[in-house]
């Protein structure tokens, strides 16, 4: 049976893998009872590929947003984030639009996003949100209000865990819950299909709304928290052409640890939007007598590499310019904020791409509304 996990200290992780440092999401908890209470781990999922095949899926959208627990009892609401961390001060409208629900007990499972005026997602403006200033936050709640979007229910309105039920019936119940909720607030029922076509068309063309992929989870299988056994994400992956702007030495073995990408933007000005590391020891020795000759001063023209920041924790910042004239494609999931939010993938070095070629046009998709989901 689920029950609630014991208060400890948060994990050094934070909510969104790496973009916000965990200290600045510190907070307390507001007491409540519930057979589910935070922090509670919410259930994971390992990652694949390709969309699984055959019976007993159910497929969701993978929205880009931030994980969220959303618990209320009577006139109390917590919101906690995927790394355990509150996230109440940060979306004081979230918690108003909890509190307001004519339905006065829920644990649920979900996703916080911000929808654009033109109907998309803007991972940004979440981000933006992580902020000290709570005069800042109220003001960025008015202007950038956020919506939740819900995919499971761990604690139904009479209070009793779920958790340890079937998907099949945890999701019943939620949309059974849902028949409650007003359709015209910011907290939505998040759409489910066990139609795999259907899935795999929020990949291929709902990409530009700011989907993040799909998730397949398993009907039979109880709620797994903490666990990535009943879970699967599939990624919307793109790739895309870079020029080399640069490089980092690793931190031990005074190999090559790291590639600098770059794009061109409208001025003709080489800016510094992400880079790639996932090489074997072999592929380090490799890129040595690519790279090394090219050594040169300024290597980017625009954004350049910063020094160390809030994010590097304690990792060293500094690199070498290159001059730009190699250019590689590398695959990667997001490109917001004019940059690659992950570390992306080496595929190929590409000597027939001129470097002036590679431009951000290649990485701005055709704006896609979520109306296209029928939200």
């Amino acid at each position: 049976m689920a029950t609630a996990r014991p208060r400890k200290k948060p994990p050094s992780e934070d909510i969104t893998a790496g973009a916000v440092p965990a200290e600045e999401l510190a907070g307390e908890f507001p007491e409540i009872d519930l057979p589910v209470r935070p922090p509670f781990p919410p259930m994971e999922a390992r990652s694949e590929e390709k969309i699984p095949k055959g019976d007993g899926w159910l497929y969701e959208p993978k929205w880009d947003g931030f994980r969220c627990l959303a618990f209320r009892k009577g006139k109390t609401v917590a919101l906690q984030s995927k790394a355990g961390q509150p996230l109440d001060r940060y979306f004081p409208e979230l918690v108003e639009a909890f509190a307001a629900l004519p339905v006065r007990t829920f644990v649920l499972d979900g996703e916080i996003v911000i929808v654009s005026e033109s109907g998309g997602l803007v991972f940004d403006a979440l981000l933006q949100r992580i902020h000290p200033a709570a005069s800042r936050i109220r003001k960025l709640s008015r202007e950038t209000p956020a919506s939740f979007y819900a995919f499971d229910l761990l604690v139904d309105d009479n209070g009793k865990s779920l958790a340890d039920l079937p998907l099949e019936t945890r999701r019943e119940r939620l949309e059974r819950l849902f028949e409650k909720i007003p359709e015209a607030g910011s907290v939505h029922l998040s759409p489910a299909t066990p139609d795999q076509k259907t899935a795999e068309g929020w990949i291929k063309n709902l990409g530009g709304a700011g989907l993040d992929g799909v998730v397949a989870k398993r009907l039979e299988e109880p709620y797994a928290s903490g666990e990535r056994t009943a879970m699967v994400k599939v990624k919307r992956m793109r790739t895309a052409d870079c020029v080399v702007g640069g490089f980092r030495w690793a931190q031990a073995g005074g190999k090559i640890g790291s590639l600098l990408l770059g794009l061109y933007d409208e001025a003709g000005l080489l800016d510094h939007v992400g880079f790639s590391s996932s090489f074997t020891a072999a592929e380090r020795q490799e890129l040595e007598p690519v790279l090394l000759p090219h050594r040169k001063p300024p290597g980017f023209t625009g954004k350049a590499p910063g020094g160390p920041s809030r994010w590097s924790q304690g990792r060293s910042t500094e690199w070498e310019p290159l001059d730009p004239v190699l250019v590689c494609e590398v695959r990667y999931d997001h490109f917001t904020g004019g940059r690659f939010r992950h570390g992306t993938k080496f595929l190929r070095w590409r000597p027939d791409k001129r470097p002036e070629a590679c431009t951000f046009d290649q990485v701005r998709p055709k704006a896609v509304s979520l109306t296209k989901l029928g939200l």
